[in-house]
């Protein structure tokens, strides 16, 4: 069987940096090997509702935001199927078939479902259908029999259990759905970016990140106001690099040609953390370099969006042909689960001939 990878995003907004280094610049890289024999980009509409379900407009309009930046940052529908998860009808068959073979207690032990509803003060008052995230996920992964899944390492814990999922289906059923890998980013500064505040997830509701569409005023805005070391409050002061958003940022966006176009004072990053560490550099000074990088990184990503928003219906139209061929795959994944688990009934000839056979047996015998 081929390499097969499957990933995606919630339509809650624009994306912002987070999402590009955590995943999104990793799957461009990927789809550009040619080492995929399919790729699958997922909208999660229907995983968006589960948290969002009193608000479905919100979740409606920022399906094309997606896709706009997605198209920005490289993702090429002839390379890449982009699809809407909720056009996929399949995938919720899926998800309940699975949930038979999920314990209440397992989804509670889910660090990332206990993190997200504690983020959401849903404390007693859980919708079922994003207590059942995990599954939801599992679905989509398998039915896409996907070998591949680049995710952020907020993911990892979701990931797992889909392979509980694969194994425990398996086991029962019989070999038919695929173990899926995990491919974290390879930038330890990009497994999670923390929020422009210093704050250890960057979220749209804590309202502070970087849009990948963001205008340089904006940029410039948020970086100036960029948490760094409190403690650093002289210039001449020694600076401390842990928890330092800054230079957070700047390892996970910085490459070596910048120094020479925005700070040729310095040769390489090690060399501005080394001068940064033992004093004498301004925080403004920092801020003002990675600002340039930021812009470096975000102006072209910026610029193909505006193009691709001239023209919205072409846009849709991707996302049609895509969701098309996705439902196709996942048709084909949904057969040979409801074979392996004998519910295909009209499709199983052996099964309705011998039925057949056992009523006549039964009706020669009375006779």
């Amino acid at each position: 069987m081929g390499k097969i990878m499957l990933t995606g995003d919630r339509p809650t907004g624009r994306l912002h940096v987070g999402h590009y280094v955590g995943s999104l610049k990793r799957r461009v890289e990927l789809q550009n090997t040619g080492e995929f024999d399919n790729i699958f980009v997922m909208i999660a509409d229907a995983q968006a509702l589960t948290d969002n379900a009193d608000n479905p407009e919100k979740v409606r309009q920022n399906i094309i935001e997606v896709a706009l930046d997605y198209l920005a940052c490289g993702l090429d529908p002839e390379k890449s199927t982009m699809f809407i998860q909720s056009q996929i009808p399949e995938l919720c068959e899926l998800s309940f078939y699975y949930m038979n073979l999920v314990t209440v207690s397992r989804l509670q032990r889910n660090p990332t479902v206990k993190s997200e509803i504690q983020m959401r003060n849903f404390d007693t008052s859980i919708p079922v259908g994003f207590f059942t995230y995990p599954i939801s996920q599992a679905a989509d992964i398998t039915a896409f029999k996907a070998t591949t899944v680049p995710v952020g390492e907020d993911q990892l814990p979701m990931l797992e259990q889909t392979k509980e999922i694969v194994r425990k289906f398996n086991s029962i059923y019989g070999d038919t759905l695929v173990e899926p890998e995990i491919l974290l980013p390879d930038n330890t500064a990009c497994l999670r970016l923390p929020g422009t505040d210093g704050k250890a997830k960057m979220s749209k509701s804590l309202n502070n990140c970087i849009y990948l569409s963001e205008e340089p005023d904006a940029i410039k805005q948020k970086v100036f106001s960029m948490f760094t070391d409190p403690t650093h409050i002289k210039v001449e002061d020694p600076g401390k690099l842990e928890g330092n958003t800054v230079f957070t940022y700047l390892d996970a966006f910085c490459r070596p040609e910048y120094f020479k176009e925005f700070l040729p004072d310095y040769e390489n990053l090690d060399e501005l953390k080394a001068h940064y560490t033992r004093g004498g550099l301004g925080d403004m000074k920092v801020k003002r370099f990675l600002n340039s990088v930021l812009q470096a990184e975000l102006e072209p990503i910026r610029n193909r969006r505006k193009e691709y928003q001239k023209d919205i219906p072409y846009v849709y139209e991707i996302l049609k042909k895509g969701s098309e061929k996705a439902e196709s795959v996942a048709a084909d994944t949904l057969r040979d689960v409801k074979e392996s688990m004998k519910i295909n009934y009209f499709e199983d000839q052996e099964l309705i001939n011998a039925q057949a056979e056992k009523f006549r047996e039964g009706e020669a015998k009375e006779a």
